[in-house]
This record gives C-alpha cells, structure tokens and sequence, in this order.
C-alpha cells in the first residue's frame, strides 16, 4: 500500500515519457492513474469486469496489465490499439472507442454473471463526466437503478472531455462539488447507492472506498474529481490542446513546433471560417456540433456568435433531431458531426429528417480513412448507410473551393437535407479564400479528358489521382471526372463516360459494398451498358490503425495499387 503513491508516479512518467515521442492521448490517461491503480490493486482483473469509458483513459490500465514493453507500439501500424480493444488483452473487457457505452455494457456483464450464480463477482465501468451525459448512458443508468446486480460506476468527474463539458448536469456537478446542490442527489434518485465525491487523486482514499464499495450489493456509483493532465503542468493548464497534443519535451511540457511552413489549411478550419462568413450574410444560419467545437472548428462561430453556434454534448442523436426542429421554424441548421459519429444517429436521419424533407446541412467531418485513432473512427461507412435514405442530398467536394461552393449553395435552400463529407487533414489549395458560387446539384465535372479509360472520383481522393495521372505522364487515354456528388449521380455525365470509354475506374475513400461504385454499377445496370467497371473502395473489412498512407495501403486505395492496375489497363487497351 505505502508503494502505490510512487508507482503512480513512475506510471505518470512513463505515460508522458512515451507519449511525447511517439504522439497519442495524454491528459485523460495522466488524470486517472490514481484510480488506475487503485482498481488493480482492490479488484482480481480479468475475473472482475472493468471497462473504461471513453477508452483515451485507458493508457496506465494497458501499461499495468503486461503491455509495457509493448506500449512504444500505441496507435501504430501492427501496434496496440490506443483504445481498449478485447482481441487485444483479456484484460480489455469491452471495446470502447466511442463514449456512453460502458454503462449499458457493464450492467449486460453483471446481469450474466448473476444468471451464472457468480455473485461474488465484480463489475465497474469508469464513466467521465462528458460520457455520462449521452442519452444511452442515461438508458443505462435507468435499467441499472431497478436491478440488484453487482455493478460499481466510477463517475471521473474532471469537468472536461475533448472540449470543456457542457449541460445542466455539469452544472449540477458542480454544485455537488461545491456542496451548493439541491437535498436530493439525482444518482440516489436513480435508485444508485451514491458516495463521494472524492479526491480521485488519493490513491489511499480510493483503495479505502473501494474496498468498502466491494462488499456493498446492488448498483453503486462513486463520484471522483480528478484533474485532466494530472502530473505535466502544462497540460493542467491547456486541458484541450494537451488531450492529443502532439510531440512535446517531456520535462517541460512545451510542444515542438513544426518548422513554419505554407500548407494548405484543414478541412475543418475551411468548414469553421466558411460558415461564420456564411452565417455573417445570413442570419437564419445556427451551427449545432456534439461534443466537438475544437476537432470540427465550429468553435470560430461559437467564438464570435454564441448565440448561434451550440455544442450538446455528446448526444449525436440529440444534435440531429434539434437541427430538425431548427429547420421546421425556418433556420438553416449546420450539423457539424463526424463521419462515425453519425452512426450513432441514424434513426434521426431517417425518420426526423428524410422521411420529413427537413433541409438540414449534415457537415461530415473525417470522411474516410482518419489514421492513429483506428477502426473506431475510420468514417468509411457513410456514403453507404446514407446512399440508401431517400430525399438525402450526397455531395463530396474536391477540395477547399468546392467545400465552400456547396455550403454556400445548400444554405441558399435546397428543399432537402444534404450531407457534405470531406477527410481529417489538410487540403490542396494555399489561396483558398474563393468567392463563393452555386452549384448545380447532382452535376460532376470533366478534370481531364481520355479516350480509353475513365477514372471516376468523389471527394478529396480525386486530387491524389489527379496527382498519379501527372506522374505518369499525362497519357491521353485516361480521363479523369470529379462527380461531386454520390446521390444524385450526375446521369448525363455517365452516359457520356460510358459511351465514349473502353474501361471504367471507381475511386472512393468509403467502404466499396453499397458506396459511390456500386452506385455507377447500378446505374450502368439501368441503363445496359457492359462496359467494365473496377471500383477501388475499403474492402469488407475493418482497416486497422495506422498513418493514413499506411491505412489506405491496408485498403487497396493507394496510389501505388491504383497505379499499378491503370497500367495493366493500358497494356490491355493497347
């Protein structure tokens, strides 16, 4: 026990030791390694089920559970998983990438171990205060309160996720921490055994209540208050940019600054910069993001409109259905959410949204292969899963100019909801401040024209084949069509294509089975022509993490491969 304080400092020390070389999560990991060890030092993991919940926390449990040798390797291609991933350690006993998961997970844990008879058996989702906000961690918390299973919430109470926690409940939390809350506490309400808060800090105090905590039956939920970056000054200090900050000097704290260079800007800062200019001229525009004002930009309008521009959580589901009643009273709703955050309100789309021609603007940001962050994130499922929803517009600009023409034009009105994706990372265009202009929905565009094969893209993945068929030398067979939009397909453009072309190519940064090519195989199937069509698209299955150059090599979509079979091609045709 008198050990503990000093292993929670060699175990900060190696977190932050590894993590300012080799990049990855910091501040949320650096605040927990108290609790850390203190849940490994009460509770006989594997047999005790623990789940951490958003998995960012989960760096010192992997460390103490046989993978410090391996930890250099965290987010690296054939590496360990930055998040906590059950094919990876018996100690890893739930996936989570993506938050409000545990509760539900936990609760179906302990429901299985009391069926079994195990009832000495103990199960403890640790839960931040950002996670336990979402709508499914309440659905949760509402099903565990009527049982008598064995099950212990940790609530890490640090008043941050990515960016500072937002809602009524935060505020609540924080009355409770300044002893100004209401008599009744919302968690006893729940029908949840509640204690604390306390210092998540003293590993000793922990020890102690979980001991206690452990021969208490039926639900609990211990409240603690950390501080995120415990440990490295400076990211107690600049909690957001230390989440994921990058290379950084390990005694200092300070970040190593790349070498000052002109770049293209991020897809994000050119959706952030675009819709205060937008919202500036028009004054029905709001912008709506969950949880991510910082990664999607909207903090620029937050900024400067705060009025306008909300952040609700982590509640994709919510942020959905509230742009849909937005747009009943004649706003024009920006609904700034994440490709795979999406996933988590379809149903909203469908039936809030589609099935009511509410011409809300989805802005989907890290649209196809995102790198480090792995499976968890990789946006690869949205042109299919959105493909299939009538009245949905789907458009993805080729770079910057076109991401500003086509929010430009969907705030014009369209009469239906569009969804615009475009990828994590930097653009192409240094001068890219455009004067804006409108499309014309469901039209492509000829980048350059052939005789024998046509290679047609959607979205940013267009500039790198731009950039292949340069490489080779400009041959004149090959063409090359940005179509811009998935849904509706740009029919006359297709029909040219198909008659004039020998050989057809797809390229898409999105999973190949119901995407953009099956999209134009469709259509060549309407329309009876047999022209050959190769669709290059992320294959049936989940692409590891890696660089994005290694993920889309992983993929079959790198430029390498695509190179290869365009020459292949050409060989036949000749």
């Amino acid at each position: 026990m008198e050990e503990l304080p000093k292993l929670a400092q060699e175990l900060r020390e190696f977190i932050i030791d590894i993590v300012s070389t080799k990049e990855g999560h910091l501040g949320a990991s650096l605040g927990v390694v108290e609790l850390t060890i203190a849940l490994h030092y009460v509770f006989n993991t594997p047999h005790d089920k623990l789940i951490w919940d958003v998995g960012h926390q989960a760096y010192g449990h992997k460390i103490l559970t046989g993978r410090k040798e391996i930890f250099e390797t965290n987010r690296q291609l054939g590496g360990i998983s930055g998040f906590p991933k059950r094919s990876e350690s018996e100690y890893d006993d739930f996936g989570t990438g993506h938050s409000s998961t545990a509760i539900s997970a936990i609760l179906g844990m302990a429901m299985a171990s009391k069926l079994k008879g195990r009832t000495e058996k103990q199960h403890i989702a640790v839960v931040g205060d950002a996670s336990i906000v979402s709508g499914m961690a309440f659905e949760g918390l509402n099903h565990l309160g009527v049982t008598n299973v064995n099950a212990l919430i940790v609530l890490n109470d640090n008043a941050i996720g990515i960016d500072p926690s937002v809602g009524a409940l935060k505020k609540y939390l924080t009355n409770v921490k300044a002893g100004t809350a209401k008599d009744e506490n919302i968690f006893e309400c729940l029908n949840l055994n509640y204690s604390g808060p306390i210092d998540g800090h003293n590993v000793k105090k922990l020890v102690e209540e979980l001991e206690r905590l452990k021969q208490i039956s039926g639900p609990k939920l211990l409240h603690i208050i950390t501080t995120k970056g415990k440990g490295l000054k400076k990211a107690e200090e600049d909690q957001v940019v230390y989440h994921a900050p990058g290379k950084f000097d390990k005694i200092t704290g300070e970040r190593i600054k790349k070498p000052e260079m002109v770049q293209p800007p991020k897809y994000q800062d050119v959706f952030g910069h675009t819709i205060v200019e937008l919202a500036e001229k028009n004054a029905k525009i709001v912008g709506i993001t969950p949880a991510m004002p910082s990664g999607s930009s909207l903090k620029f309008m937050m900024d400067q409109m705060p009025d306008r521009a909300f952040d609700v959580g982590i509640a994709e589901q919510h942020a959905v259905t509230l742009a849909a009643g937005m747009a009943t009273q004649g706003l024009v709703p920006f609904c700034n959410i994440y490709s795979t955050f999406l996933q988590r309100a379809y149903d909203q789309v469908i039936h809030d949204v589609a099935l009511q021609k509410l011409p809300v603007i989805f802005c989907l940001d890290r649209a196809g292969l995102v790198g480090q962050d792995g499976p968890t994130h990789h946006g690869v499922f949205d042109l299919a899963y959105l493909r299939c929803i009538p009245n949905l517009i789907i458009s993805a600009p080729l770079n910057e100019h076109e991401l500003r023409n086509i929010m430009y034009t969907a705030q014009l009105g369209l009469g239906l909801p569009i969804a615009i994706r475009y990828p994590r990372g930097r653009g192409v265009t240094i001068d890219w401040k455009n004067p804006m202009k409108s499309i014309k929905i469901g039209t492509g565009k000829q980048v350059k024209k052939g005789t024998k094969i046509a290679i047609l893209t959607v979205g940013h993945i267009g500039n790198e084949v731009s950039e292949l068929i340069k490489k080779m030398g400009d041959p004149e067979e090959v063409g090359h069509y940005d179509m811009r939009f998935i849904k509706p397909l740009d029919k006359p453009l297709l029909r040219e294509v198909f008659s004039n072309y020998e050989y057809i190519i797809t390229v898409e940064d999105g999973v190949k089975i119901g995407g953009f090519g099956s999209a134009v195989l469709e259509f060549a199937n309407e329309e009876k022509f047999t022209t050959p069509v190769k669709i290059f698209g992320i294959p049936d299955f989940f692409v590891d993490q890696g660089t994005i150059p290694e993920t889309h090599k992983l993929a079959g979509i790198d430029f390498d491969t695509i190179h290869t079979y365009i020459k292949s091609t050409l060989n036949q045709c000749e």
